[in-house]
Parts: C-alpha cells; sequence; structure tokens
C-alpha cells in the first residue's frame, strides 16, 4: 500500500473515526447480534444473520483503516513553497465565465469537504491549479465544460 498523506487535522480523525469503530461500534455489533440470539433458531433467523453480516462488514471497515493509519504521514506544512499551487495550498481563484472569487483549499481525498472549500487534489480543478503561480490564467474541463480560472492568490 502506498504512504497516505494527512494534514495533522486529518490524520486525528482518521484515529478518532477508528477508536469509535473499536468501541462503540464494536459494542453495538455485540448487543444486536445477543438480541438476535435471543430470537430463538439461529438457522431460520434473518435478523441474526444481518446482524454477523454488518458485524464483518464494520471489522472490514477496522481493518481498512488500520491499513491506511499504518502508511499515514503527516506532510509538513512548514516545508511547502507559497510560490506555486501545491497540497494544503489555499487558492483564491477568480472565476472568468461567473466573474466570481472563490477560495479552495487543496487537501488528500479523504479530508475534501467542498462545503468547507476543501478540495481533493484528484479533482480536474486541483489537477488543473498543481504547480501554478499567482497571475497565471488556467483552463480547467470540468463536467459541465470548461472554466477559465485566474489565480489571485496563494497562502496557507
Amino acid at each position: 500500500m502506498e504512504v497516505k498523506y494527512y494534514t495533522p487535522e486529518g490524520l486525528e480523525n482518521l484515529k478518532k473515526e477508528l477508536q469509535t469503530l473499536k468501541t462503540t461500534g464494536r459494542a453495538e455489533m455485540s448487543r444486536q447480534i445477543a438480541e438476535a440470539r435471543e430470537k430463538g433458531d439461529l438457522s431460520e433467523n434473518a435478523e441474526y444473520d444481518a446482524a454477523k453480516e454488518a458485524q464483518g462488514m464494520l471489522e472490514r471497515k477496522i481493518a481498512q483503516l488500520e491499513s491506511e493509519l499504518a502508511v499515514a504521514r503527516i506532510l509538513d506544512e512548514s516545508r511547502l513553497d507559497l510560490s506555486k499551487v501545491a497540497i494544503l495550498s489555499k487558492v483564491k481563484l477568480k472565476n472568468h465565465a461567473l466573474n466570481k472569487v472563490q477560495e479552495y483549499m487543496l487537501v488528500t481525498e479523504t479530508e475534501a469537504d467542498l462545503k468547507l472549500g476543501k478540495i481533493s487534489i484528484n479533482t480536474p480543478i486541483a489537477k488543473g491549479l498543481l504547480g501554478k503561480s499567482v497571475g497565471e490564467v488556467v483552463e480547467v474541463t470540468v463536467p459541465s465544460g470548461r472554466m477559465k480560472l485566474e489565480i489571485l492568490e496563494i497562502s496557507r
């Protein structure tokens, strides 16, 4: 598995999610299985089968998060170059078609949240911006067509 980079906040969220699944999630699964078991013959008990299947999915999710944590690394923001757009850059853009200024932070895929202005570095917009400098105009192809974006500011 390849190394995955996180902000300190993103790595902490991953650890919290794993801890919640291991404690609260497992306890809830045990309760559901015990409840279903009390309903009689296990060979014909659909609730029991569903609870066991949910338990298996929970354990797979826990294993996945543990694997991600094993290869997780924190990005050192102090070593990032502010002259060009890179991961963790906050970029103020002017959308020429809409004549509107927008601001995005480029983050890892797992930390993306459009409501918070955080877009994945794997999106067409982010890919078009990576390595560019203030003043450059970038044309990006998105599902709705082409966008012309001017980089107004790069910050952290």
